[in-house]
Order: C-alpha cells, then structure tokens, then sequence
C-alpha cells in the first residue's frame, strides 16, 4: 500500500503542475443585476465626455457624422479608488466600439476617466486600439 501511496502522490503532482492556463472571459450578462445597472448608470452620466473625445478622434475619418455610441457594449475593465477607502476620487477604465449609425463598428478605444467630487470629470487615457476597415459608401 505504501508504495502505491508515493508514485500516486508524484503523479498528481506533475499533472497538477502542467495544467493548461486558460483565459476567463467575462460572460456577457444575460439578465439585470445591480452591479449592471450601477454601471449603466456611470455610462450614461460619463455618456457627454465620452462623445465628445470620440468625436475629436474620429473626425478626420468620419467627417459627415459623428460615431454613435452603443452603451450596452461598454466593457468595464477596472475601477479603482485613488485616495483609497471611501475616498471619493475614483477612475473607471472601459473599451468602447463607436459605430456608424448602421451599427458597423469603426474602431475599439480604451479610455480612463477620473471622476471626483465637485463634480469633475477628467479623461486621463485615451487608447485607440483598433481601426476597422469601413464598408464603401
């Protein structure tokens, strides 16, 4: 039995060792939570600034209309306290996919607001991401 016990003991180990790291994806939400609708809240408030940078970005591509903004494809990938515990400084970092009035995305930007007491909103980080190649018109 004893000497069932070690090399059983080595196996689990190695196998253990050796697992396959996989990404975790965040599944699209399918139904109402409070976490969404506080974060669909924060989108609609943050919903002018947000236009008005996407705007100064993509004018030079898009010079007859602005590009619409889907909040329900918002993806938030971190928020965080700046002044720590209950402090009220705090920044939000999402990727947003602007799209044409057909629903045809045109690109994907990360982008960092602060929002703070007052209240003021500032961006800290626009990233362009992605160019998608527009269909002819």
């Amino acid at each position: 039995m004893k000497k069932l016990f070690f090399p059983l003991i080595i196996a689990i180990t190695i196998v253990c060792s050796f697992q396959i790291k996989a990404e975790a994806r965040i599944p699209r939400p399918s139904h109402d939570s409070e976490q969404l609708r506080l974060q669909d809240m924060f989108m609609l408030m943050l919903y002018p600034y947000i236009k008005e940078e996407l705007n100064k970005y993509y004018y030079p591509i898009l010079k007859t209309y602005s590009p619409e903004i889907e909040l329900w494809k918002v993806e938030v990938i971190e928020t965080k306290r700046v002044n720590g515990f209950r402090g009220f400084i705090l920044e939000i970092t999402f990727d947003i996919e602007p799209s044409t009035a057909h629903h045809v995305s045109i690109g994907k930007d990360r982008m960092t607001y602060r929002i703070s007491y007052g209240p003021e909103v500032r961006l800290m980080n626009h990233t362009h991401l992605k160019t998608y190649k527009l269909p002819p018109q």
